[in-house]
């Protein structure tokens, strides 16, 4: 039987890197990808097929799918779109490169790379492209404006494309993590630091508590998960002869996924201002 080849984004840690190792495990033949070329050698240490991609490059995307495509005789059976990272800061102080930039990782990129390898698996008869979305898809949270808006423009990218391949033999599926132990935090503080003027802002003092809480160690949240809570969706989403459309992970994610059906608008709002507030103190 020909193994099964599947292309990860974002493998230089956390959920991408534990995806990686875990469906090599699993005897899928994967291409485990990273922006920094250290991450790629630290990948093919580990004894994986690893490529430099850089998801907010064009080039580097179109590189990186050939490549694959050569390896695979042409053929590529998944993709997990899992690279991505979070901004923080209030939508009053997102200056448009800021947005524009968040916006190039989590979503151009990924509809540019799934674009490519589209045809690839209309050729083939099928295959399986995983989004790696959030709960913060479904449901916004204060000081991540620009975050929130990138994956819910995932979700809606994910929902139309899921529509408009129907008949063709490909799945497309979302996985809409909560809390899970990553680097994610520590990525969104040096973005914060970078891009975001704080001492200049109205919510400065909030600011001073939310860098607290990105740089408090320990785990995020409560009910955070270790990234093999992702791989086991992602394992599901891959194998399974009916894949789901979506894929909560942790129990945040399953309640707010309910209470959003539940409340009304003004409501949940309550909840979700209580939750931002009570992070930030």
């Amino acid at each position: 039987m020909e193994q099964k080849s599947v292309l990860i984004t974002g493998c230089s840690s956390g959920i991408g890197l534990c995806a990686a190792e875990g469906l090599a495990r699993r005897g899928f033949r994967v291409f485990a990808t990273a922006r920094q070329a250290a991450d790629v050698e630290m990948l093919a240490a580990r004894g994986l097929e690893s490529l430099q991609l850089d998801i907010a490059d064009s080039d580097s995307i179109r590189r990186a799918v050939d490549e694959v495509l050569h390896r695979t005789g042409g053929t590529l059976y998944a993709l997990f779109n899992n690279a991505g990272y979070g901004q923080p800061g209030a939508v009053e102080d997102l200056r448009r490169e800021v947005l524009r930039e968040q916006f190039e990782t989590n979503v151009f990129g990924t509809v540019e790379l799934t674009n490519r390898i589209i045809p690839v698996m209309r050729a083939q008869g099928g295959g399986r492209i995983v989004i790696n979305s959030s709960i913060l898809g479904y449901i916004a949270l204060p000081f991540r404006g620009a975050y929130n808006a990138s994956k819910f423009a995932l979700e809606g990218i994910a929902d139309t494309l899921r529509l408009e391949l129907r008949g063709s033999g490909i799945h497309v599926s979302l996985i809409e993590p909560g809390p899970i132990t990553s680097r994610f935090r520590a990525n969104a503080h040096e973005m914060f630091k970078q891009r975001i003027d704080a001492e200049a802002s109205f919510f400065r003092d909030t600011y001073r508590a939310m860098e607290n809480r990105l740089t408090k160690p320990g785990p995020a949240a409560p009910f955070t998960l270790p990234p093999e809570a992702v791989l086991e969706k992602l394992i599901h989403a891959l194998e399974s002869g009916r894949p789901r459309i979506r894929y909560p992970v942790t129990f945040p994610a399953h309640l707010f996924a309910v209470l959003k059906r539940v409340l009304s608008g003004a409501a949940l709002d309550s909840v979700l201002g209580r939750v931002g507030k009570d992070e930030n103190r």
